[in-house]
């Protein structure tokens, strides 16, 4: 086979390549934009304290180790060996992963694409009708090698492909600010759990304690009883009362188990229920610094991953819209053909081509508008649902700044009420060892202080949690490290 030589080189297609490199331009994240929400945000929280009542702290972050205002090294210990080991944590910083990829592969348009070709091709061909002496069919047959670097590149002059990368940018924002959500909530699930075992073995504590003082009365009332001072009903008033406190020491050691195996869960290690936590309570605990309303949609990583997920629905909004346009694409290649091996390297047999093409949509059976008109109602339901998740933000933060002063005024009257109820079964013991009182009155007492003194013990837990809570719906140590708007754009 005869290849027609060209001495012409190959500028055109590498001065082709260089307008295509030149030409890229790398797509930004899309710009937060403020957005009306028909919510009326107010100018302070309802339920904040009143102004003279702030303190210096107001409008500052929380620090990102947060929970370590608690003062419990248990604690801290546990907390990092969660943000290690938890599975939930990892699968976030997973699907990071995953977004940064699918942002990669959504800004791969946007670049020269180029492809190394390689191919070998033996045909026969016959000739029929031809004046060739000889019998039979007179056929040929030849090889041809190639050798090829193909370039081709859409130019983005609709920016759609800026658009689309856009978005898949905004999908890693959200990403990366889901992952510190992801953290920030996992912290404190783990404080709870922490401090609904600790709760759970002082409850246990109280159930044993009250067991052995039901079981010291039971033994009084038994003797007094057989030296014939006391009738026979004080004897089974006693002894019910120690069978409820017994059947209350082995729930109180059942649910201490479950809050030990779901501390252990969180910090990401085998539930085996050996964990232990600080034998009381924390008094210390961390100070809110309590925002502006409107400083929450920045605060909050739900809020601000809410928010890039719109942002990304407006850049697909806009992709869709550029698709109705036509595309103009640049096309070039550059290589080597020959029947002979040997000759690929050879420049006398270099080929090349450069080209363009426009494509214009004009039939596809309305699939282009229709793809506009799902794009934009979707980026209704992600204004709604961004708006859905401010209102639940703004709820989650006024009801912990109400429950804050409401659950210490319930703690103060039911510390009051456990110390008195103590008091009242003390003299009731008394009065009753000196013949002027009926035992009723004692069981009924030892009964109150231990229900009073159990639901003391549980209403402090429950203020560290309202504390943990309102950290949460401040968004916690959400601030620079984990904010979308220092995630890094760059690919990987």
């Amino acid at each position: 086979m005869t290849l027609r030589r060209s001495s012409t080189p190959l500028r055109p297609v590498l001065l082709a390549a260089a307008v295509v490199f030149c030409g890229c331009r790398a797509a930004s994240p899309p710009p937060t934009e403020a957005t009306d929400l028909g919510i009326g945000i107010p100018a302070r929280f309802a339920a904040d304290p009143a102004p003279e009542a702030a303190t210096p702290e107001t409008g500052r972050l929380l620090a990102e180790d947060w929970w370590r205002a608690f003062e419990d090294p248990t604690l801290d210990a546990l907390v990092e060996r969660a943000l290690t080991d938890n599975r939930d944590l990892q699968a976030a910083a997973a699907r990071v992963a995953a977004a940064a990829a699918s942002r990669t592969i959504a800004g791969a348009d946007a670049l020269p694409q180029a492809d190394l070709g390689f191919d070998s091709n033996r045909a026969r061909r016959i000739f029929v009708g031809f004046p060739f002496g000889g019998g039979g069919v007179p056929s040929a047959t030849a090889t041809t090698w190639g050798l090829s670097l193909n370039l081709r590149w859409e130019l983005d002059v609709w920016g759609r492909i800026a658009a689309v990368e856009s978005a898949a940018i905004a999908d890693l924002e959200a990403a990366a600010v889901d992952h510190g959500a992801a953290r920030l909530s996992l912290v404190g699930q783990l404080c709870k759990a922490y401090f609904a075992t600790t709760e759970a073995q002082q409850q246990l504590a109280l159930a044993r304690a009250t067991a052995d003082a039901f079981r010291a009365t039971l033994e009084d009332v038994q003797m007094r009883h057989r030296a014939g001072v006391r009738p026979a009903t004080d004897v089974y008033l006693a002894g019910t009362n120690l069978s409820q406190a017994e059947a209350q020491v082995a729930q109180r050691e059942r649910l201490l188990q479950q809050a030990v195996r779901q501390l252990e869960t969180l910090a990401g290690g085998y539930p085996a229920g050996t964990t232990l936590a600080a034998v009381e309570l924390p008094s210390a605990r961390p100070t809110i610094p309590v925002a502006l309303p409107g400083e929450l949609l920045q605060r909050r990583p739900d809020l601000v991953a809410a928010e890039r997920r719109l942002a990304a629905a407006g850049c697909r909004v806009d992709a869709a819209r550029a698709a109705l346009y036509p595309r103009l694409s640049l096309t070039a290649s550059g290589g080597t053909t020959s029947d002979e091996l040997d000759d690929l390297v050879d420049n006398d047999f270099r080929v090349w081509s450069i080209g363009a093409n426009l494509l214009q949509p004009i039939f596809q059976g309305g699939a282009l508008q229709a793809e506009v008109r799902r794009n934009e109602a979707l980026t209704a339901a992600a204004l709604a649902t961004y708006a859905g998740t401010v209102l639940g933000a703004f709820a989650e933060v006024e009801n912990a700044l109400a429950a804050e002063a409401l659950l210490e005024t319930q703690e103060r009257h039911l510390t009051a009420a456990a110390e008195r109820a103590q008091g009242g079964a003390d003299l009731a013991r008394e009065r009753w060892e000196r013949g002027v009182a009926d035992f009723l009155l004692v069981a009924d007492g030892q009964r109150q202080a231990f229900q009073t003194e159990s639901a003391r013990l549980q209403l402090a837990r429950q203020r560290l949690d309202n504390r943990i809570d309102l950290v949460l719906a401040l968004g916690g140590g959400f601030g620079r490290a984990t904010n979308a708007e220092d995630t890094d754009h760059s690919e990987p």
